[in-house]
């Protein structure tokens, strides 16, 4: 059903019906798109806020859909039916939409393309889709050959929806002067003012062909007819009728009657996209519509995935684990710190969070991105709901809510860049904001000091409309209520500047902080601590929830991860709570977030108990959530739970595990469905979703945590946590210029034992670094 290739590069899968959502996604600086292994898809590009050239075919289908719903029956497509002449047979590749059964099916996930080979009929159909670096445009390859051993005359119509673009206006045909179908539309809009933002606008989608089509149809409704797309009426006839769509549903429906020779192949390329006018449609078409433009934007495709390539590979017992390590994981970093989620104002919180990823992947770009942040900085030391990354932007959705968790993730995520590139120099960078000129010191020590000031009376958090959990909008919108997670998240925050502070000289900002920390601290333990572990917080009127007493809700997971990081547990009290995680928690597809869930709204907690049970942060296995677990555990040395949570989050290798979750390993998704005591069924299923503020913590937790070589202002610490049930394990760690090969045995002894280039280092560190050499490490662990 499933099986890497290319050493764990490409990942293949051959049934279309076994994982039906199961896909991958390719993404450039301009765009992104999600594609099925079925065919379905969802793309967007910059223009420069998010936006679509290839919508839901209906109106209704366009209300918003949560991405486990979003590849079903109303969603953009890429399908290629091919017709027998002789008979009417009829099947579709890649398998939508008309679902017949295949005589072959791969799908095949790299990391610059992704490809089908689908054969029925005695017809193989091949299909490879890839992107430019550049340029917003989907470049589609398709081959066909006849394997019959006997003359063919086939017909082959590629259809890509175009779907309901505009309310106030929209049509297409197809030009030949451009070569192929172009559709247009206004962007609706009521205010004045955006009609001058949306005249701009890339307001025509086209589908150019690089040979003339025998015929095409630019109609939906014509397309399908009575049949559906299921069976469209308009194949019944020799040709498509070559209509065009005024004020209708446009399409994008191409034909090509093929007669072909025994084992002769056919092939055609295609580019689809959005254009602003016609000369931009010609110009792409010059520049990519040709063997040697397809090539070329699959060259720098490759080299553009490449400048990710990240700073670890390693060789374990599990091997489907080195693959996801070695292929897929800095990749994922790299999508969200290179392009920022295609989003203009991402939140802060994920913004600092993927960007402390790319301290592992490309630093000056971190770099650039913590600067940039402290730009929008408050003249309060607070930091704003979300980032503007470009003059003109605005505040959005989510971003209009007032959350208090955004100045926690300064040094929490700086930290790692830090440690990775022992840049001292980016804290004296003069940062000028609202409130004028100063250091990026200085304006970190201001965010930590409005941390300080935003508590209540007891020393607890005030949590507003939220904190890191974005639809606990109820808990303290009167503004009492109060965060137990904050507040303990606080003070690892306070910890890790208080460190920075010490190691400039600043000794009495640095006993201010850690002052501070041990206050809040304090205060989660006298207010928050229920015996066993910790409340999630305490409501305007007064309620503690995530606790004992409570029926739903009763133990969140982030409290007791950041109270482990933070120091506000003891041995002890770590002790419970991680014996009432194991317990209550813990499940075949990771850690959930919460339980048991919410199965009714709680007026006093909010909307995340509105969500389905088991569904997004309503109890799900919510990997942000899990991976702070994971890399808490790693801190303090809980070795075999870590790695135990960590490869859970990973997609199989049982197969069983594979189907259940309906998601190849080549990504890791915001969720995976959890309540898995309440609804067994669904438990484990994936979001498919693979923007996601877990994944930089992932690859934190792998570099410092299971393979342990982590950096700080001197050097590297060597001191990997390597599972008890390996032997042994090899890394390959990149690290200031220089390049670390380590091997890893298991031996017999009570400590570490840490060799470098003949030396044995009794501390286990390397300092010292020279650029540009290789380091020969071996590591005895007991």
């Amino acid at each position: 059903m499933l099986n890497p290739t290319e050493n764990g590069a490409r990942y293949e899968l051959h049934s279309p019906t076994a994982m039906p959502k199961a896909g991958g996604f390719l993404w450039n600086r301009k765009m992104m798109i999600q594609v099925t292994c079925r065919g379905y898809a969802t793309a967007q590009f910059m223009q420069p806020e998010p936006a679509k050239y290839s919508y839901a075919p209906n109106l209704e289908a366009k209300t918003f859909m949560q991405p486990e719903q979003a590849y079903y029956a109303h969603h953009p497509g890429r399908f290629f039916y091919v017709k027998d002449e002789e008979t009417g047979e009829i099947f579709s590749a890649p398998y939508e939409p008309v679902r017949g059964e295949l005589d072959r099916f791969v799908f095949s996930v790299g990391q610059a393309d992704l490809r089908w080979t689908v054969e029925r009929l005695g017809i193989r159909v091949e299909l490879t889709l890839g992107l430019p670096v550049e340029d917003v445009a989907e470049l589609w390859l398709l081959a066909v050959t006849n394997l019959s051993g006997r003359p063919r005359r086939i017909s082959v119509y590629p259809y890509f929806t175009v779907g309901y673009m505009s309310w106030m206006n929209q049509s297409a045909e197809y030009r030949a002067d451009l070569g192929g179908i172009v559709a247009s539309c206004v962007t609706p809009y009521q205010k004045l003012q955006d009609y001058f933002k949306n005249r701009l606008f890339k307001d025509k989608t086209y589908l150019l062909c690089e040979n003339p089509p025998d015929a095409w149809e630019a109609n939906q409704l014509a397309f399908e007819g009575e049949g559906g797309l299921h069976a469209p009426s308009s194949l019944d006839a020799e040709r498509l009728a070559g209509g065009d769509a005024r004020y209708e549903t446009p399409v994008a429906a191409l034909q090509y009657r093929l007669a072909l020779a025994p084992d002769g192949t056919s092939v055609q390329r295609f580019l689809f996209g959005p254009a602003y006018d016609d000369a931009e449609i010609a110009a792409m078409r010059a520049r990519y519509l040709s063997a040697e433009g397809f090539a070329a934007a699959a060259r720098a495709q490759e080299a553009y995935q490449l400048e990710g390539a990240g700073c670890v590979e390693i060789e374990t017992p599990d091997k489907e684990l080195d693959n996801f390590v070695n292929h897929w994981l800095a990749r994922q970093v790299y999508y969200h710190g290179d392009v920022n989620r295609l989003s203009t104002d991402p939140q802060t919180r994920n913004y600092l969070q993927d960007n402390m990823g790319m301290a592992f992947v490309k630093p000056a770009v971190a770099r650039a991105a913590f600067l940039h942040a402290l730009t929008q900085q408050e003249a309060s030391g607070a930091m704003p709901d979300g980032i503007l990354l470009f003059e003109g932007a605005e505040l959005k959705y989510i971003n209009q809510i007032p959350h208090t968790d955004h100045c926690v993730w300064l040094p929490v995520c700086l930290r790692a860049y830090l440690d990775e590139t022992g840049d001292e120099t980016i804290l004296s960078e003069q940062v000028t904001a609202h409130d004028g000129t100063r250091t990026a010191f200085e304006r970190i020590s201001m965010a930590m000091d409005w941390l300080l000031h935003k508590r209540d009376g007891r020393g607890l958090s005030y949590i507003e409309q939220g904190d890191w959990c974005d639809p606990m909008n109820m808990v303290g919108y009167k503004g009492r209520g109060v965060s137990g997670w904050l507040t303990v998240a606080a003070a690892y925050a306070l910890q890790i500047w208080a460190d920075v502070c010490a190691a400039r000289g600043e000794e009495r900002l640095s006993a201010h902080f850690r002052a501070g920390a041990s206050a809040m601290n304090e205060a989660a333990n006298t207010h928050l601590w229920d015996g066993a572990w910790f409340g999630r917080g305490i409501t305007d009127d007064g309620v503690k929830f995530g606790v004992a007493a409570d029926i739903e809700g009763r133990i969140y997971l982030n409290p007791q991860s950041w109270a482990i990081l933070g120091g506000a547990a003891s041995e002890a009290q770590r002790a419970l709570m991680l014996a009432q995680v194991d317990a209550q928690l813990d499940t075949p597809y990771g850690v959930q977030m919460f339980a048991p869930p919410y199965s009714k709204m709680r007026e006093d907690v909010g909307r995340v108990t509105q969500k389905h049970p088991g569904s997004a942060e309503n109890g799900a296995v919510y990997n942000h959530a899990s991976v702070f677990y994971i890399y808490s555990l790693y801190t303090v040395g809980e070795t075999e739970r870590a790695f135990d949570a960590l490869r859970k989050m990973i997609p199989g290798p049982d197969a069983n595990d594979y189907l259940q979750r309906g998601q190849l390993p080549v990504f890791i998704p915001n969720y995976y469905r959890g309540a898995y005591k309440e609804y067994p069924r669904t438990a484990g299923r994936s979001s498919q979703l693979f923007n996601t503020g877990t994944i930089s913590w992932v690859y934190r937790s792998v570099i410092e945590g299971l393979c342990g070589l982590k950096g700080d202002a001197r050097g590297l610490t060597v001191a990997p946590q390597m599972p008890q049930g390996w032997p042994g394990m090899k890394i390959t760690r990149r690290f200031r210029g220089a390049t670390f090969h380590v091997k890893v045995t298991r031996g017999s002894g009570n400590g570490m034992q840490v060799v470098c280039d003949g030396e044995v280092l009794p501390s286990g560190r390397i300092e010292g670094i020279e650029a540009g050499r290789s380091y020969l490490v071996e590591v005895l662990v007991p």
